[in-house]
């Protein structure tokens, strides 16, 4: 099966962190990296810049889209990054997401293959 982890952060945390937390950080997720090696194959991973950073474009009934920057609302917590890995079940990419680091908040999503649709 093929999932994407999805971390979410609170913003400043690792602004705020000390070197030893920082390494903490690191450690837990070559932890992780390394248990999903061994039970299956990371796809790709990339950590996210800040949501200030974002562009969003949302497509109005009439079908015009509006482009804006940043998130429409403040975030105690957003998305930091992202892991899409091949893992044979869902208890093996929740094993592996508890090895990150314990101040995010991890989804575990399953990803679908959409009928009629090539992504090539």
């Amino acid at each position: 099966m093929r999932y994407v982890v999805l971390l979410a952060y609170r913003p400043g945390e690792w602004e705020e962190a000390s070197e030893q937390v920082r390494q903490e950080y690191f450690d837990a997720h070559h932890a992780f990296e390394r248990y999903v090696d061994e039970h299956g194959r990371r796809v790709s991973s990339a950590a996210l810049c800040d949501a200030d950073l974002a562009t969003t474009v949302r497509h109005a009934d009439d079908g015009t889209a509006r482009v804006t920057d940043g998130p429409f609302v403040e975030l105690a917590e957003q998305v930091g990054g992202y892991y899409d890995v091949e893992l044979p079940d869902l208890d093996t990419a929740i094993a592996a997401a508890r090895l990150l680091p314990r101040a995010y908040t991890v989804e575990v999503r399953p990803t679908v293959q959409v009928e009629g649709y090539d992504p090539s």
